[in-house]
């Protein structure tokens, strides 16, 4: 072997994926219109035809078709007072095995008084050995509603497939009138599969999502997203926040429970299309 030409290759660029999307919309006439719309790369944004009465629906996509290690997606979002704004995915995002960098998507959502938003990806899929570090940060306004879900797959049993290495890093920060209202950081790493199967983790399962809703009308749904939820997961309510947990084999045994979940929490706006089983 040259050596030489073993450096060189060693020493090559991979070409990486970059998106940068950012939306806002404003209340007039009583209904949301769009203000700005921007982008770059390979983030974009549609707002397709829909029946929410006052409130608009965003479609984010990623041309690249998935992340792997070394590429980048950002998206801002920003919320007039009084508007409505849906969020979703064209897809679930898939996450390829890396090389040894770690893919990146940070989300900022800034919503006014009196504005109701809901970010609703479709699920995210972990592939072996993938690297993907994700932060979403939401500054909501005093009376402002706010959904948060993402729920995830980790590793697609159906197909055979098993994760025995991956490192995830999932960090929240929500914050309301300036206050941080809630805060996780959720990491998995080393052998996947062996983590998983712990009691305490998911007892085997592979599929999970995490949901909060930040509304008055939270502590009133506890009760149903409870049993909607059943024995897959867990519920709980403080200071007018509502934060659930599921766990399921699959991503389509997720999503059974996730659906009415989300439609309960979201009131009268419909799920996007882009949900249907």
């Amino acid at each position: 072997m040259n050596l030489n030409t073993s450096l060189a290759e060693s020493q090559t660029v991979l070409q990486r994926s970059s998106g940068v999307g950012r939306i806002s919309v404003v209340c007039l006439d009583n209904q949301t219109r769009l203000k700005h719309l921007y982008q770059e790369g390979c983030a974009k944004i549609r707002l397709p035809r829909t029946y929410l009465g006052t409130g608009v629906e965003a479609v984010l996509i990623n041309t690249a078709g998935g992340m792997t290690g070394g590429d980048r997606l950002d998206w801002n979002i920003e919320l007039g007072p009084e508007t409505q704004l849906t969020l979703t995915t064209q897809a679930c995002e898939k996450l390829y095995k890396s090389s040894g960098q770690t893919a990146l998507t940070n989300i900022s959502i800034c919503a006014g008084h009196g504005a109701r938003v809901a970010w609703l990806p479709q699920e995210l899929i972990v592939f072996d050995r993938s690297k993907f570090s994700r932060t979403i940060c939401a500054d909501l306004a005093e009376g402002c509603e706010g959904l948060f879900v993402e729920p995830m797959i980790l590793g697609r049993h159906s197909m055979g497939e098993i994760l025995t290495v991956a490192s995830l890093h999932d960090r929240w920060r929500i914050r309301q009138a300036g206050r941080l209202v809630y805060a996780e950081d959720f990491r998995i790493g080393g052998d996947v599969s062996a983590l998983l199967a712990k009691a305490a983790v998911t007892g085997g399962k592979g599929a999970l999502a995490t949901v909060l809703l930040v509304s008055p009308r939270a502590e009133d749904l506890l009760a149903n997203a409870r049993r909607i939820i059943g024995n897959d997961g867990g519920a709980s309510f403080w200071n007018g926040h509502l934060l659930a947990r599921l766990v399921a084999d699959d991503g389509y045994g997720l999503r059974e429970k996730l659906m009415p979940l989300v439609s309960l929490l979201n009131g009268d706006i419909p799920l996007p299309r882009t949900w249907s089983l």
